[in-house]
């Protein structure tokens, strides 16, 4: 299943477990996605029925045949970091490892096989293959589209191929990132008292942070598990000197029944009483509400099955929800395996999660 050091096209007619294979097999940890995003321009181009576009690394190919709804079909092409998990390999039991077989290589084959095979949709498709998603916000690929050519991603409803186990995952919790930094005075550790010990000062911040009971409201049918944490703390001069400065970096998980404002107030006011001399944002994005009463949702759910679950991460649902176009997460990966060293899927959910998406489409 291993792509060639000579081979840098892509083959569509693969069975969607062996196309997987490949994607994973052109390496493109975040910022370094081009050469995929040609070889995936190049493939669609190849597909009379598809009008091809692209930004930067992003690539939007889609139907004109005048049906009455458009469903987007999206997904993005980076990965996290490779860590000697690349080339892929398929193992005795039907597992497929590799550096984004879960996310979500497994999930862009499927795009990439139903623009192969499915030319006369019963909706309008929209395929968007988008840059820099594993990363910062300001990065984003989908977001950049979105900002120059919003035309290109209307619709009525938006499928993104995030892992879900193949199971529908609606809506997506926020996301911010703030860095609370407490600051005090330099000495040497031998005369202390003559300094002020910035990470001391942090002590409350982490109190309060293990303090913190969790909020699980349920929003449109589906329970939501919010979470504030400490994810770094940046302090210390030398093993001798008392440390003038130091840095909490909080993230808060937040559901998408709060606006942006409404997250960002919860946290300025949960550590109101703490001393912090800077509070910084460093990162945020919003997230977006199920949407799973859109007929076009209910009716992909009717046609996959199974019970919707909330999506506890963040995802580009969330862009889409912005744009007015209800989404929802479906895909073969675990989420449970995204960004780990052994990531992996079993290769049967793939193409069971392509027929699923392909008959929803011709039926």
């Amino acid at each position: 299943m291993a792509q060639t050091s000579h081979d840098t096209s892509l083959d569509l007619t693969l069975d969607a477990a062996a196309l997987t294979a490949q994607l994973v097999d052109f390496p493109s940890p975040s910022g370094e996605e081009k050469a995929l995003a040609d070889a995936i321009e190049t493939a669609l181009r190849r597909l009379p029925h598809l009008t091809v576009d692209r930004h930067g690394n992003n690539v939007v190919a889609r139907t004109n045949l005048g049906r009455a709804e458009r469903v987007i079909l999206a997904g993005h092409i980076d990965t996290v970091p490779i860590a000697d998990n690349v080339p892929s390999r398929l193992d005795e039991d039907g597992v497929l490892w590799g550096c984004g077989t879960c996310d979500m290589k497994s999930g862009v084959a499927i795009q990439l096989r139903i623009a192969q095979t499915v030319t006369e949709p019963n909706r309008d498709l929209t395929f968007v293959f988008y840059d820099n998603e594993e990363v910062a916000a300001h990065l984003n690929g989908l977001g950049h589209v979105a900002e120059a050519h919003p035309d290109w991603l209307a619709g009525d409803f938006a499928i993104l191929l995030e892992p879900t186990d193949n199971q529908v995952e609606g809506g997506c919790q926020g996301t911010l990132r703030v860095h609370l930094k407490t600051k005090g005075t330099r000495a040497h550790s031998a005369r202390a008292w003559m300094g002020s010990n910035a990470i001391h000062k942090a002590a409350p911040i982490l109190a309060k942070l293990a303090a913190y009971e969790p909020r699980t409201p349920v929003v449109d049918g589906l329970q939501f598990h919010e979470g504030l944490n400490a994810v770094r703390v940046e302090g210390g001069v030398a093993t001798n000197v008392i440390p003038d400065e130091c840095t909490v970096v909080v993230n808060f998980r937040y559901a998408p029944d709060r606006s942006e404002d409404e997250a960002l107030a919860f946290v300025r006011d949960y550590f109101a009483d703490c001393e912090i001399d800077e509070f910084i944002v460093d990162d945020h994005t919003g997230g977006a509400r199920p949407g799973l009463n859109h007929p076009a949702a209910a009716a992909f759910m009717a046609a996959v099955g199974g019970e919707a679950k909330p999506k506890f991460g963040w995802t580009d649902v969330a862009r889409f929800s912005a744009l007015g176009v209800p989404a929802v997460n479906y895909s073969p990966g675990d989420p449970l395996l995204a960004h780990k060293i052994d990531e992996r899927v079993k290769v049967s959910l793939i193409p069971e999660a392509e027929k699923r998406l392909s008959d929803w489409l011709t039926s």
